[in-house]
């Protein structure tokens, strides 16, 4: 069996601020510095074999400050990406309520595969071991329906720095 250690990255500039995201990079803001360094002093006496980042800069540089404590190397994938939001992005989320959906976001179908490769990535890549994967809150939410079996709107949303474990 695999163990998936899955975290959120920790809170940006832009969670602080309401601006939706999607696929920048995003940059930790220092409550989100924070709740990385103490998300690894609670994991102290985790094992972990392997860490994994989406590519984009606010969860790698959350997984670099896990990883680093145990002065380990982080691996990136784009499979583990947020949600492109397409229009969307850049905008102040409390502005987006009434908006009509652009046609360029993402679709939950796509998001749902993205999140079954990147299962698979983790089956073939890292069999049998325990691996902390740092993700975002839509891609991270999609990994655990598929995992799971349930629907997306079935998964709680995960807080900024917060961890679920995943057993595939």
């Amino acid at each position: 069996m695999t163990t998936l250690y899955l975290v959120r990255h920790g809170e940006t500039e832009d969670n602080a601020a309401m601006i939706m995201q999607g696929q920048t990079q995003g940059r930790l803001s220092r409550e989100g510095e924070r709740q990385a360094r103490q998300l690894a002093e609670r994991l102290d006496g985790t094992h972990i074999d392997a860490f994994v980042s989406s590519d984009l800069r606010r969860a790698f540089d959350t997984a670099a400050i896990i990883a680093g404590r145990r002065r380990m190397a982080v691996a990136v994938t784009p499979l583990l990406r947020e949600r492109d939001w397409g229009d969307f992005t850049g905008r102040y989320i409390p502005d987006l309520k009434d908006e009509p959906w652009p046609e360029n976001v993402e679709t939950a179908d796509s998001l749902c595969e993205r999140a079954r490769r990147f299962i698979g990535y983790i089956k073939r890549e890292y069999p049998g071991k325990c691996v902390l994967a740092v993700g975002h809150g839509i891609i991270n939410k999609a990994v655990q329906a598929v995992c799971h079996g349930r629907p997306m709107s079935g998964i709680a949303r995960m807080d900024n720095a917060e961890v679920r474990v995943l057993v595939f």
